[in-house]
């Protein structure tokens, strides 16, 4: 808090749904008051549109100081609105009443059973191709949200772009994504900025997150990973952005009912 630190959030898996292969996505959040019987944070958000956590709601939250990590366990109590002349939008967590120290597992943490996702990112090679493959994964996505079965063609349709990367999901900011790259595949960033990223969203929503991703900052870990932090980049298709935020609230909405089943 003193340091101006943040929060990762994840909604904690319902015990029914731990075996399966749903995508777990983690927030960073920005740490904003301490209280007696609470911790308040900004509202997780989805480039500008602000996620609605269910009061009752379990996460699972981190934080890290130096090269440790560390995690509880926490609910959401509620929401409040900030004063001032930029009211923002708040969540207020519970407390914990324990908390641990992330055990390493060979290059990554272990995150208390959370699945992080794995990305592809390809090096785009000519931006404006980026259209057509954008506006077919809209169509794909349209087909669900009508019931339908989504077209393969429109799933597979991709930009003109370079040899892919895979990469590891770590979290999600206002306007982008942070990523972790293995040592063997980040010499492609230091001659590409701009890729094509692809995020496969779990079994139940067969069209993938697919975005224009632009390099922003990189550092290296202490275990010798490429922190990569990337920003969404809608300025060929602008209309691309509401299919993406609609995709990750979709995301976060199936999650907690399973924690939560709607009456």
């Amino acid at each position: 808090m003193e340091k101006g630190g943040g929060l990762e959030l994840a909604i904690a898996r319902a015990e029914d749904a731990r075996g399966d292969q749903q995508a777990d996505l983690v927030w960073r959040t920005k740490l904003t008051q301490i209280g007696d019987d609470f911790l308040e944070v900004e509202r997780p958000q989805a480039l500008g549109k602000g996620i609605e956590l269910q009061s009752g709601v379990q996460l699972v939250a981190a934080f890290v100081i130096g090269q440790n990590r560390f995690t509880f366990d926490t609910s959401v109590l509620g929401s409040v609105r900030s004063g001032g002349p930029r009211p923002m939008e708040m969540v207020r967590l519970s407390t914990p009443t324990a908390i641990e120290r992330c055990q390493r597992r060979f290059d990554r943490f272990d995150l208390q059973g959370l699945k992080l996702p794995t990305v592809t990112l390809w090096p785009l090679l000519d931006p404006k191709t980026v259209i057509p493959a954008e506006r077919a994964n809209e169509l794909a996505f349209e087909a669900v949200m009508r019931g339908d079965a989504p077209s393969p063609e429109d799933n597979a349709l991709m930009p003109q772009v370079g040899p892919p990367i895979t990469a590891t999901l770590m979290n999600i900011g206002g306007g982008g994504v942070g990523l972790r790259v293995g040592s063997a595949e980040a010499g492609v960033l230091g001659r590409h900025r701009v890729f094509w990223m692809k995020l496969p969203l779990g079994a139940e929503e067969p069209v993938p997150l697919v975005t224009t991703a632009k390099v922003v900052h990189t550092h290296i870990d202490s275990m010798q990973n490429t922190y990569v932090g990337v920003s969404f980049d809608f300025s060929f298709n602008p209309g691309h952005q509401g299919v993406v935020t609609a995709q990750i609230t979709r995301q976060v909405q199936r999650v907690q009912a399973k924690q939560i089943p709607q009456r």
